[in-house]
């Protein structure tokens, strides 16, 4: 009759060697590659270009000062409006020309209605600028993730970076 102990050692053996093996696997075998990586890699390095010029321009619209009137609103309102203009037109630009693999297109057609979505959540804060209300912008968030964040992860894993949403609303 087998030795209980000598059973409980080889069943922690097997565990732990099963452990191991996982996060060998982990560690050294399983593939790296993003889920939110476009094959097409000269899309995304047209998209960089594309934006990278967006945040030339939208780097001329900064404005630092403190809002302390209606006016002051206004003005913020304007440049909200043009700076959001730039990101309907750089979104616009880069889907002039689609990605070419299966994979890249659904995932940048995702991409895209996330940013329209985006673009959507500051024209809807224009408008409460021009109410007179003097909020912090509020962005749709995606099970409990603001849009701004998936919207900067997908450009950042597809080598993208300037295609992140700026942060000239942050708090």
């Amino acid at each position: 009759m087998l030795n209980l102990n000598f059973l409980k050692r080889i069943s922690l053996g097997i565990v732990v060697a099963l452990m191991v093996a996982m996060w060998f696997y982990a560690f050294f075998l399983s593939p790296r590659e993003s889920i939110n990586r476009v094959g097409d890699r000269s899309w995304s390095s047209r998209a960089q270009e594309v934006c990278m010029a967006s945040r030339v321009e939208l780097a001329g619209l900064a404005d630092t000062r403190r809002i302390e009137s209606s006016e002051d609103l206004l003005i913020r309102a304007d440049l909200v409006e043009q700076a959001t203009g730039i990101l309907d037109q750089m979104v616009e630009e880069l889907f002039r020309i689609l990605p070419q693999d299966e994979k890249g297109l659904a995932i940048s057609e995702m991409w895209r209605r996330d940013y329209e979505t985006y673009i959507q959540d500051r024209r809807s804060y224009i408008a409460l600028l021009r109410d007179g209300v003097n909020e912090p912008f509020a962005e749709t968030q995606i099970e409990g993730i603001p849009l701004s964040e998936k919207l900067g992860t997908f450009a950042r894993a597809n080598d993208m970076d300037s295609c992140a949403p700026p942060s000239d609303l942050s708090v």
